[in-house]
């Protein structure tokens, strides 16, 4: 994704990102079917492992939205389904994982990468969400992703040594999955995140789905503790167990036998398969938790460490 000029993105949230304190709550399909369109740009916070929004991305699946790119600093189950499921044409990809559908998509032509790093993705957001032209790094200098990916080296004005400068990054769509949400959009993540407020802030929309609606009151006991602000939110969905088959910390493990079996599609008519079975029978995310079981979903639970203040 390239920005044309950094002034855009300013003038969009001037005009569309309000500060009054109105309630956001919608389901997944009014919040998808709203703020996401073909040809849209996505970013979504870490991965389909640990607090991933893989029920936002199902319903993204649901509703066939086409043409879409994304920004996969992690490239594992959530970029899989949405090659698989012809919604994505272009990944900017950090890490592109070993699951075997996805590489041979790639391979293949399903799917056009362009490669940039971890770092560098999450560094482009942060330069999306300050409005900056550009941001210098020394890392990827010693890396061939150069090659493939948008980023220039120059010289350090200062030192005469290379940097790298990476363009900014401002999706048209964040996808967030969190701990805790109120319903204006304040949001709380616990444990490791890895751009959870650039995103948001650098996104034209952001779409928070979270494990529990607490009282805003609870916000405003300990401001400090508030990951993403009201402002840069669109919408917020109440998803118990949103990141499965990933887990949430503090709240529920990983689930292993699910993701073995995703690990086993490796062309196109396993992936219907899948998809099939997991995706396009259930009109909903709370038909999937039902299907999956109180005792399934308790095991989950039973299985995470359990710290005190994550819920």
């Amino acid at each position: 994704m390239r920005q044309k000029d950094i002034d855009d993105f300013r003038l969009y949230v001037k005009e569309h990102k309000k500060r009054s304190l109105v309630d956001k709550r919608m389901s997944e399909t009014e919040a998808i079917g709203k703020y996401v369109s073909d040809g849209d740009y996505i970013a979504y916070d870490f991965s389909s492992l640990t607090r991933g929004p893989q029920a936002l991305i199902r319903e993204i699946i649901r509703q066939k939205k086409r043409h879409l790119s994304i920004c996969a600093k992690f490239t594992l189950a959530e970029s899989s389904l949405m090659t698989g499921a012809g919604c994505v044409d272009k990944i900017d990809v950090g890490f592109l994982g070993t699951i075997p559908y996805i590489n041979r998509a790639a391979e293949a032509g399903k799917v056009k990468l362009e490669e940039w790093t971890n770092g560098s993705l999450s560094f482009r957001l942060t330069a999306g969400a300050y409005g900056m032209p550009f941001i210098a790094t020394r890392a990827g200098l010693g890396t061939d992703t150069i090659k493939y990916s948008g980023a220039v080296v120059s010289k350090d004005p200062f030192t005469g040594s290379n940097v790298l400068l990476l363009p900014p990054l401002n999706p048209d769509v964040g996808l967030i999955h969190v701990q805790e949400a109120d319903i204006y959009g304040n949001a709380r993540v616990y444990g490791p995140t890895v751009s959870a407020l650039e995103t948001a802030a650098a996104s034209k929309k952001t779409i928070i789905s979270c494990e529990r609606i607490v009282e805003t009151d609870e916000f405003r006991k300990n401001p400090s503790a508030t990951t993403i602000p009201a402002f840069c939110v669109d919408a917020v969905v109440h998803l118990p167990f949103g990141a499965w088959p990933g887990g949430t910390q503090g709240y529920y493990e990983v689930d292993k036998e699910q993701l073995s079996e995703f690990a086993k599609i490796t062309d196109q008519e396993k992936m219907q398969k899948y998809l099939s079975q997991w995706v396009y029978r259930f009109s909903n995310h709370f038909e999937l938790l039902d299907y999956l079981g109180s005792k399934h979903l308790s095991n989950l639970i039973e299985q995470a460490t359990i710290i005190e203040g994550y819920r």
